[in-house]
């Protein structure tokens, strides 16, 4: 287990990387970083022990892990490496794995990094160390990537409660350019879509229900970050964006010919695919049924609602909450697992006087 810590870069990363170290057991954990604000407030936080510059930090570090924007990480990803002694193994935590990785390809200390944690907070004073718990984090060992320098690393992320998984650069580029940056993107073209639009003199937006919200939650995040990971993984994403088309047109073609029995089977590979994908957080999918609940916006509402069933033995699978208006309220989703559990629920619910429409979260 890593005992000396270094963390370049003390934003909400690198400052949960520190808190998280803590809790883990490692014994000495220090950071630096060239804004003297975020610095001050990761050791406020009691993430890390400041250090004055690079050098300082990095004095006896085992591992050091660099936190800085993906646009700043080949270069400072260099620096670190050429300020850091052969004892020392240099990770970082971009989203972008290519261009940082040819930057150190010529030493083997190295092994680049990425947790999946995605946070729509920044900064150290919303660090925490539970971000990692049951994140997969992507490290890109190569050929000259010593044994024992990875396995303390997969050693240090296991640890911080992540789940290690090794992958190449390049096919790690193209993985989150599908998964994360292309959801992004299509995030903001639909939100800007329907904010151009006027139907008859109706505002698409003001007429939204629970698809387009679900459909644009990470439209608009901050462009001082995302901006930087589209065009650093531009390939990629670009590759992506071009099959998107393609299967765009595929559905124009349908449409304008009618096609029905395509549409059907559209339809039916992604609700194979969302079952997949639902596989990944539960344990069986086809067990999972919906429960939603209108409820009035007022204080004590949903903790009422929690704590009936908490009373009951009813475990919660997961929950969202869709605001509407402060008069109208909001829609409350519950998920229970099993057919009569979730019938239990149900009655439960309306005993306290609310209404409630249940079924399958996946049609058969």
């Amino acid at each position: 287990m890593v005992k000396r810590l270094a963390i370049v870069g003390t934003g909400l990363i690198g400052a949960s990387v520190g808190l998280a170290a803590w809790r883990a057991g490692v014994e000495s954990v220090v950071g630096w970083d060239p804004d003297p604000q975020h610095l001050a407030l990761a050791a406020g936080r009691k993430a890390l022990e400041p250090r004055d510059d690079l050098a300082a930090v990095l004095e006896g570090a085992e591992l050091a892990v660099v936190a800085a924007p993906v646009t700043e990480l080949p270069a400072q990803v260099r620096e670190t490496l050429a300020a850091s002694g052969d004892g020392t193994t240099v990770t970082d935590v971009g989203s972008t794995k290519g261009a940082v990785c040819a930057a150190a390809a010529d030493d083997p200390r190295f092994i680049g990094g990425h947790p999946i944690c995605g946070s729509e907070a920044r900064g150290p004073e919303r660090a925490s160390a539970e971000l990692f718990q049951g994140a997969t984090w992507f490290l890109t060992p190569v050929a000259t990537t010593e044994p024992e320098r990875y396995a303390a690393l997969h050693g240090f992320v296991s640890a911080l409660g992540a789940t290690p998984v090794a992958v190449d650069p390049e096919s790690h580029d193209r993985l989150v350019a599908i998964t994360s940056h292309l959801p992004h993107a299509l995030a903001n073209l639909l939100l800007n879509h329907a904010g151009a639009e006027r139907v008859e003199g109706h505002e698409p937006l003001a007429a939204a229900g629970g698809s387009l919200r679900d459909m644009t939650r990470v439209a608009g995040a901050n462009p001082r970050i995302w901006v930087d990971i589209f065009l650093e993984n531009r390939d990629a994403l670009a590759a992506a964006l071009a099959e998107h088309r393609r299967r765009v047109e595929q559905l124009e073609g349908a449409l304008a010919a009618g096609d029905a029995g395509f549409l059907a089977r559209w339809i039916g590979e992604a609700a194979g695919n969302r079952r997949r994908l639902l596989a990944t957080a539960y344990d069986d999918p086809s067990d999972l049924h919906r429960l939603r609940v209108h409820i009035p916006d007022r204080p004590g509402v949903l903790a009422g609602i929690t704590q009936a069933l908490g009373a009951a033995r009813v475990n919660i699978a997961d929950f969202d909450l869709q605001h509407l208006s402060t008069e109208r309220g909001g829609t409350l989703t519950i998920l229970v697992a099993g057919d009569a559990e979730s019938a239990r629920a149900e009655e439960l619910l309306e005993s306290q006087g609310y209404g409630v429409v249940r079924g399958p979260v996946l049609d058969e």
